[in-house]
């Protein structure tokens, strides 16, 4: 069952993107340059060449090339294992699990509603997008409530350590079939670049969409660096770009790792508790202080 919905995810994926993506950079540009006035030129050719030639092939090709590295993972090297018959250590209180929770189910919302929006024309626009605009701007008020108590309470356990280099040279150890303890801590290195995107990034994602939500903003800002609306709105949606690029990328693989490359892992974020063997080889730093404890 998991072969076929990795397939079928890589077969949509690639479905979508080839039928949505130039169509929908083009009412963009169209809805853009229609604001365009005179003496109103800053950044209109640089956003012009991002919109037909830069997102257009990175978003296409995260679209195809993520799941398909992933399927082909799946395929050939397959998930870890580990025993559920050992010792169980208590890892995310239930105050985590609530956070990350509100977490998760914003941005299971924002992701496809966002991408419906972006590629509207191909939906046929009308009430299906208007609704996923709404869906899409409430579930970032999820995500705003959510953003702050997950930076806090995680920020000490995502702070790079030498550990998350040594992680990176080996890849987690994901690209072989053996059980070698992995240097990490609680947290691997992976998860600390999810992390750090999605909050970070998050909140660049909550400001710059909520101006192109709202459009027509009279900000102090844009005097203060001598921008107009069009040029605010350009900016906004250059950076929307480039980190939601990078929070699609890395959103696919969390759901990718929780759910298929290890066993069992997403269990952890329901009732808090990791499995021993888990711990020692996928973050055996952490099992060691574990261990002293």
């Amino acid at each position: 069952m998991k072969k076929y919905l990795l397939v079928m995810l890589f077969l949509s994926s690639a479905l979508f993107a080839y039928s949505t993506v130039s169509e929908a950079n083009q009412e963009i540009i169209t809805n853009m340059l229609a604001y365009e006035q005179s003496g109103n030129t800053q950044l209109g050719e640089m956003f012009v060449f991002l919109q037909t030639k830069l997102f257009e092939n990175a978003y296409l090709s995260i679209i195809l090339i993520v799941p398909m590295a992933f399927l082909i993972h799946y395929l050939i090297i397959g998930p870890k294992k580990f025993s559920h018959d050992g010792k169980k250590y208590y890892v995310f209180t239930l105050f985590n699990r609530i956070i990350h929770g509100m977490a998760a189910i914003s941005f299971i919302i924002i992701v496809p509603t966002g991408l419906i929006m972006m590629f509207g024309s191909t939906f046929g626009g009308g009430a299906f997008v208007t609704a996923c605009k709404e869906l899409h701007a409430v579930a970032t008020v999820l995500f705003m409530i959510s953003v702050v108590p997950m930076f806090l309470m995680w920020l000490r356990s995502m702070l790079f350590t030498a550990d998350d280099i040594k992680w990176f040279m080996i890849l987690g150890g994901y690209l072989s079939k053996e059980k070698k303890p992995v240097p990490a801590g609680k947290f691997n290195a992976g998860q600390k670049m999810w992390f750090w995107v999605c909050t970070i990034g998050g909140v660049a994602m909550i400001f710059t969409g909520a101006t192109l939500y709202v459009q027509d903003l009279n900000l102090a800002v844009l005097t203060m660096f001598g921008l107009t609306k069009i040029e605010m709105l350009r900016l906004c949606i250059i950076v929307h770009n480039v980190v939601g690029l990078a929070m699609i990328a890395l959103f696919f693989t969390h759901l990718y790792m929780s759910i298929f490359a290890i066993k069992g892992a997403i269990v952890s974020m329901i009732n808090g508790y990791k499995e021993e063997e888990e711990i020692e080889i996928l973050h055996s730093s952490y099992y060691k202080e574990l261990e002293k404890n």
